[in-house]
C-alpha cells in the first residue's frame, strides 16, 4: 500500500472515530494508556490528579466510555492497554500486559516513548507472531509475512466491540483468506504498513485531542 493510500485510509478510520467520540474521551483515554503502562490499576483520583479535574468529573466520563474496563473497587485496568489477559501480548520493561487489538500494539510504543515485544497467536493458525516495536517504528516480525486486519468501525460508541474485536494479526495474508470471506469489507495490511497506519491516527486522535482536555 503507498503511503497516500494509508493515508487515505487513517483519515476514513479517523472520521469515523470522530463520530463516536469526543475530543475529551480521547485525551482521557490518553492519558490512561501512559498510566497503565506502570502496570497497576488506575484510581479516579489519580487521573482527576493528572488531569486537574474533579473526581466527579472523571468518574462522570469514565462512566461514558462504554469500553473501559473497571475493577471491583471501580480502578481502571483497561482502555486500549490493559491489565486482563487479551491474545494481544504487550512487554515493556519486563511488565507483560495485554491490548485490545493488534493496532493498538503497533501503535502504543510511539505514545510511551517505549520500545515493546508483542507477541500474539495467528487468528486461524495460532502460529505465534511477534513483533518488536520501538517509538520509531518496527525492527522485527515474525513470521515475516505477517498481516494485520482492519475494518470500518462500525456506528457505536464501544470501540472495543465495533472494531477491536476484529484487528487481529495474522501469520499470512492466505491465512487470513478464510477470515476475510467471512467479514465482507475487511481487509489486511502488513504489519510495518499497520504500523504506520497506528502512528499516524495516534498523532491524529491522542496528540491533537489532548489538547481538549
Amino acid at each position: 500500500m503507498k503511503n497516500h493510500e494509508i493515508e487515505e485510509l487513517t483519515a476514513l478510520l479517523d472520521a469515523s472515530f470522530r463520530e463516536n467520540s469526543n475530543a475529551e474521551g480521547y485525551a482521557l483515554f490518553h492519558r490512561l494508556i501512559l498510566l497503565l503502562a506502570e502496570g497497576q490499576a488506575v484510581s479516579p483520583a489519580r487521573i482527576a490528579g493528572a488531569l486537574e479535574r474533579s473526581i466527579e468529573e472523571i468518574e462522570t466520563t469514565l462512566r461514558q466510555m462504554p469500553s473501559i474496563e473497571l475493577d471491583e473497587d471501580g480502578n481502571v485496568v483497561g482502555a486500549g492497554l490493559t491489565l486482563r489477559p487479551t491474545p494481544h501480548r504487550f512487554t515493556i520493561n519486563d511488565r507483560t500486559m495485554f491490548t485490545w487489538c493488534a493496532l493498538d500494539a503497533l501503535m502504543f510504543p510511539g505514545l510511551l516513548k517505549q520500545t515493546v515485544q508483542v507477541e500474539s497467536p495467528c487468528v486461524t493458525t495460532n502460529i505465534p507472531v511477534r513483533v518488536k516495536v520501538t517509538p520509531n517504528g518496527v525492527e522485527q516480525v515474525e513470521p515475516a509475512e505477517a498481516v494485520v486486519s482492519l475494518v470500518a468501525p462500525g456506528a457505536s460508541a464501544d470501540i472495543r466491540r465495533s472494531f477491536c474485536d476484529y484487528v487481529n494479526f495474522f501469520s499470512s495474508n492466505e491465512a487470513a483468506s478464510a477470515w476475510l470471506s467471512k467479514h465482507p469489507g475487511a481487509m489486511t495490511l502488513p504489519v510495518k504498513e499497520a504500523y504506520q497506519l497506528g502512528r499516524r491516527l495516534a498523532e491524529s486522535i491522542f496528540v491533537i485531542k489532548e489538547a481538549g482536555f
